[in-house]
């Protein structure tokens, strides 16, 4: 059984912001920064950006990833990522005919997350026997404790409503799952199908690292935050 392997899914359709994957960001195609941030970290023995879409694959190309194959299956909006992940992992294994020991699933639509990111995760999954490992974020200034409903004439429905009137730093954090860096031992990740495996942990990082990108306005926010840290 080989290293690690990372695989950036990027598949060609998205509704709610076309063609997302490879929209310029700092510069550069969106899925770049997920391929350079595999490359640099020198955690992988391979960086595989697994798409549907031939011209994502040829980017993915022109910036370091291998393609070898197109994705088979799983390749729509209804597949969840863990199971992109899987297809993936098993054609890659097929391909170059070996077994990785670790998978780390990687979402184009998280470009801010770094090598540096990429490295503490890694290093914090080594340091325990959990089968798989979920990056997260720690909630700030929108605090989920205060989260509420509303009904068609505006009423508040709070979910929490014993904590509704607490100050936030009396409040215990809460984290939010952010798909930037998901990590599993392989027999665990393909016995259950899923990074949520029993006993599986979370790590928390920067939540501009962990900002996923879904819409126009995440993509401003990210082009905002990559000006702000200096991103280059």
């Amino acid at each position: 059984m080989s290293g690690g392997i990372a695989i950036v899914l990027a598949r060609g359709g998205s509704v709610r912001l076309p063609r997302k994957n490879i929209l310029d960001i700092g510069g550069r195609p969106m899925l770049a920064w997920s391929v350079q941030a595999a490359l640099d970290s020198g955690c992988f023995e391979r960086v595989l950006v697994s798409t549907d879409d031939p011209e994502i694959a040829a980017v993915a190309r022109q910036h370091g990833a291998e393609v070898p194959f197109l994705r088979t299956s799983a390749a729509d909006d209804r597949s969840t990522s863990s199971e992109a992940t899987r297809v993936a992992l098993l054609q890659a294994e097929a391909h170059w005919n070996t077994r990785f020991a670790v998978v780390a699933q990687f979402m184009a639509n998280c470009p801010l997350r770094t090598a540096a990111d990429v490295r503490a995760a890694m290093n914090a999954f080594e340091s325990r026997s959990a089968p798989a490992q979920i990056s997260c974020f720690r909630f700030g200034w929108m605090n989920p404790w205060w989260a509420a409903t509303l009904d068609a004439n505006g009423g508040p429905q709070y979910l929490f409503p014993e904590t509704r009137m607490k100050r936030s730093q009396d409040l215990p954090a809460l984290y939010c799952p952010s798909g930037a860096l998901w990590l599993a031992r392989r027999n665990a990740f393909l016995e259950v199908g899923s990074f949520y495996a029993p006993g599986h942990v979370m790590e928390p990082m920067d939540w501009m690292s962990a900002m996923d990108i879904d819409d126009e306005s995440d993509l401003r926010m990210a082009r905002a935050c990559m000006l702000m840290r200096g991103d280059d």
